[in-house]
């Protein structure tokens, strides 16, 4: 490969990972000058990769969608991390993407050298997925989204809360969160002047309102931990106060406690817990693996004994 072909594919690799580059930073990041930076673009445009000039006090270029998508480069590692996506995603909440990810990932397998097909082969051999369970997300509002949050572009969207209230929102998309099987949008309210975090199969028509922001600092280590924090935070339909007849060291040890738990004496402890569903919390509290009485609220203790009977019938043999 000359000097000039590998400086092209290099130059073409840098256009795809971002959407901006100043001509400086293309140069710097190449060794090279402005001039020879101009002359590559051009080289580009000629083999048909739609690169624009950014107008702007520094300029630039951007590599924008054209008729046809030119081939994408890829390094040994992002081929592999594209190809493991590509088979779990068949588990992933976005509608429709189980046959397109097998189409993608045919495409992708037949052109990896023999070495990287056996790297995806190993880590295909164990991985191991549930299907989805969560709500399904729309992949186009996925992308929209992603977009904007790398670019640093405002969106405008519909929203519908759980409580069924409808809204329209203007925010500043930060990041994307998948948790829990279900997807979330962290992103700074320009109306309500906050953080906010929406779920992304209750939005709709997100759009980009085409005005740029300078980034703001997540009041968190992480969007994950911040998506966290506030569903733990979020108010509840339901908050239950029950009586464990067990000790309250070994209940802090259960998985999925999802509550807190406060001494009572040496044998019981008192256990607080909430969620949006009754059967949710019958049934994070039978898992606890102890007697239990349930206090508040009413529609708890009547949906246990509804349960209650319901597992008795079941158990209950016919004579003969």
């Amino acid at each position: 490969m000359t000097e000039t072909s590998g400086r092209l594919l290099k130059l073409l690799s840098l256009l795809q990972t971002r959407r901006d580059w100043s001509g400086g930073e293309l140069a710097q990041r190449l060794g090279v000058s402005g001039r020879t930076i101009r002359r590559d673009v051009e080289r580009l445009r000629e083999l048909g990769y739609p690169v624009d000039a950014v107008t702007g006090p520094a300029g630039g270029y951007r590599l924008h969608a054209g008729t046809a998508m030119p081939p994408l480069l890829l390094d040994d590692d992002e081929a592999v991390a594209i190809a493991v996506g590509l088979r779990t995603a068949a588990g992933a909440s976005v509608a429709g993407i189980e046959e397109t990810s097998i189409r993608a990932l045919v495409k992708l397998e037949q052109v990896l050298p023999s070495h990287l097909r056996r790297r995806v082969n190993a880590l295909g051999s164990v991985l191991a997925t549930l299907p989805a369970s969560g709500p399904m997300v729309d992949p186009r509002a996925l992308t929209t989204i992603a977009g904007a949050c790398r670019d640093h572009e405002r969106l405008r969207f519909a929203y519908r809360d759980r409580d069924a209230q409808d809204s329209r929102r203007h925010v500043e998309p930060h990041s994307l969160v998948n948790l829990g099987r279900r997807w979330y949008l962290v992103a700074w309210d320009c109306d309500r002047d906050g953080w906010r975090t929406f779920r992304v199969d209750r939005l709709e028509r997100p759009t980009p309102a085409g005005a740029r922001f300078e980034p703001r600092e997540l009041p968190a280590q992480d969007p994950a931990s911040y998506v966290a924090a506030n569903l733990r935070a979020a108010p509840a339909r339901f908050a239950a106060r029950v009586t464990l007849h067990a000790v309250a060291a070994e209940i802090e040890q259960r998985p999925y406690l999802w509550g807190s738990v406060e001494a009572i004496d040496e044998q019981r402890c008192e256990y607080r817990t909430s969620d949006d569903s009754l059967d949710w919390l019958a049934l994070r509290i039978g898992m606890l693996g102890c007697d239990f009485e349930v206090h508040e609220p009413p529609e708890l203790v009547e949906r246990c004994a509804q349960l209650a009977a319901r597992f008795e019938r079941a158990t209950v043999r016919s004579p003969g």
